[in-house]
């Protein structure tokens, strides 16, 4: 077993379930595994795109628990989200543009040190899947965390006012974000406080009638501080 693969008990340590409740999963096929020698093996990297797959799917308890589990960090989106890593408005009109724009947004912050390599990571990333919701958001991201040129984590976020077609068929995206995290239980936990903070069906709305990037930063940092832990 490689040092990026979890056995039975310690994925019920990372899930946050019991070990019986991983071996039923697995034997039904629910989560991603294989069986060497007789016993479950789960890769690391498949075990993080099954939990991303989930995020749109789940509700807001379940949401709050995988974000519970996964918490020993301190950052929150007001750390992490720049006033400069804002642009309202976003001015691309195509997909591989807004990559760019984003990108460039997220350098703006000066912790992202190389971003060729962070377009086309989160540009592979959407080749595999869009990160395309069905209310007109996109939480873009690379497949795995960049920790190598990044200084911390970090997001960008930016508001398309008429909106693209970014894929998955999805229909039109307007608001735009950016996750650059250093690894990957953060991602997750990044990643699960933003689905739950879109699924209030007020917040997309008013982050698309907010007039700047001072604007959005406090909508943003007001939505998440009235989220409970």
């Amino acid at each position: 077993m490689s040092q990026e693969d979890f056995d039975v008990a310690s994925l019920a340590v990372y899930l946050h379930i019991t070990p019986q409740q991983v071996e039923r999963l697995a034997s039904r096929g629910k989560v991603p595994g294989r069986k060497v020698k007789g016993e479950w093996i789960f890769s690391f990297a498949e075990i993080h795109h099954w939990m991303e797959e989930r995020m749109g799917l789940l509700e807001e308890d379940e949401l709050q628990r995988v974000e519970a589990s996964l918490k020993p960090r301190s950052t929150t989106f007001a750390d992490m989200l720049a006033p400069e890593s804002i642009a309202v408005p976003l001015l691309a009109k195509t997909k591989r543009s807004v990559v760019e724009e984003m990108v460039g947004l997220a350098e703006r912050t000066g912790m992202l040190w190389d971003t060729e390599k962070m377009a086309d990571a989160i540009l592979a990333r959407e080749e595999l899947q869009s990160t395309a919701m069905p209310n007109g958001v996109a939480l873009m991201h690379p497949r795995r965390p960049l920790s190598n040129i990044l200084g911390e984590p970090l997001m960008a976020l930016g508001i398309s006012p008429q909106g693209i077609p970014f894929g998955g068929g999805r229909g039109l995206t307007r608001v735009f974000t950016l996750i650059c995290s250093t690894d990957d239980r953060g991602h997750l936990h990044t990643l699960a406080r933003l689905t739950r903070m879109f699924q209030d069906d007020t917040f997309v709305p008013r982050l698309q009638e907010a007039e700047d990037a001072t604007a959005v930063k406090e909508i943003f940092d007001e939505v998440e501080s009235e989220l409970s832990d």
